[in-house]
């Protein structure tokens, strides 16, 4: 037999770190279980929380996060899930390093991963001069030169939508096949460049500040900031789905609008598994409320 807790929490992003502080402050027993890896590990700052006009970086927000939920006793291992498996009495999880505990309710907050491919210089720059999200960074890239790196229909798309805060946009497509004619067309009438070519390397000044990009062919495009948008981001659901957690054909997680519940019983999930919007605050919110039902149904067991 494992170690049974009242919530495991598996993933210590925003959103499971914010239920850990809300669960703690009930003072319940709770584990989180963590890889250290994860969207927010790749962001070096986001411009639009509440409280840090300046910006913070997804490690601070991270580190702050779990000093906050420890002194509240909240308990972390560096871990990774690979099996849930519902029992009688609760929930089974099995680790990566053969590990296994048992847990009265779970919240998963596993999240999504951007598909960013390895091109040279690219990572240093993310969050600072290079952008993933047009709703939590458009805005500074108002009145900017940028170039959209990306793939197909999900770069031109995007760069389209940076035509709100700016009219000096390129958009590189790094990946196979070309996109559409029409697709084309409406870049064109949006005074946006299209450049089928795979990208060589990022230009920087220092090590994170954008300055360009080096083309296969050896053409360098100038610009002020960078945007990325390859399609085919990673939505971490495999687990719900081996409990039989409903998902979407995006493979995000079905919950309650309430109570962020899933179909099964005692299984909870939160942040971006859940919500296509991908934002940090959203994030923060869908934590505190998974973490207040997960107290109601604790006390209604308890309570009998």
């Amino acid at each position: 037999m494992g170690i049974t807790y009242d919530c495991i929490i598996i993933g210590g992003g925003i959103a499971g770190l914010q239920a850990a502080i809300q669960l703690g402050r009930y003072k319940h027993d709770v584990l989180v279980i963590d890889s250290r890896y994860g969207r927010s590990t790749l962001c070096r700052c986001y411009h639009n929380v509440l409280g840090w006009p300046d910006g913070v970086s997804g490690d601070t927000l991270r580190e702050l996060g779990r000093k906050h939920a420890e002194k509240y006793d909240i308990h972390f291992k560096e871990d990774k899930v690979t099996k849930c498996i519902e029992q009688d009495d609760g929930i089974g999880v099995e680790t990566e390093r053969g590990k296994f505990y048992e847990t009265k309710t779970l919240l998963m907050s596993t999240g999504v991963m951007d598909r960013i491919p390895d091109i040279p210089n690219i990572k240093p720059c993310l969050g600072l001069t290079v952008y993933v999200c047009p709703d939590c960074d458009g805005y500074e890239v108002a009145d900017r030169s940028v170039v959209v790196m990306g793939a197909r229909k999900a770069g031109a798309n995007l760069a389209l939508t940076l035509t709100y805060w700016t009219k000096d946009i390129s958009y590189i497509n790094h990946e196979e096949p070309d996109i559409e004619p029409s697709l084309k067309e409406k870049l064109a009438r949006s005074g946006i460049a299209y450049i089928h070519q795979r990208i060589d390397k990022v230009i920087t000044e220092g090590d994170s500040t954008f300055k360009g990009v080096q083309l296969q062919n050896g053409k360098v495009l100038h610009a002020d900031r960078g945007f990325t948008a390859f399609g085919g981001n990673q939505v971490h659901s495999e687990l719900a789905v081996q409990l039989g957690v409903q998902v979407m054909d995006n493979k995000h997680i079905v919950v309650d609008p309430r109570t962020k519940e899933t179909n099964i019983r005692n299984v909870w999930a939160a942040g971006d598994i859940v919500a296509h919007s991908e934002q940090v605050t959203i994030a923060m919110g869908d934590g505190s409320q998974a973490a207040i039902w997960i107290h109601k149904r604790l006390l209604e067991s308890e309570n009998g």
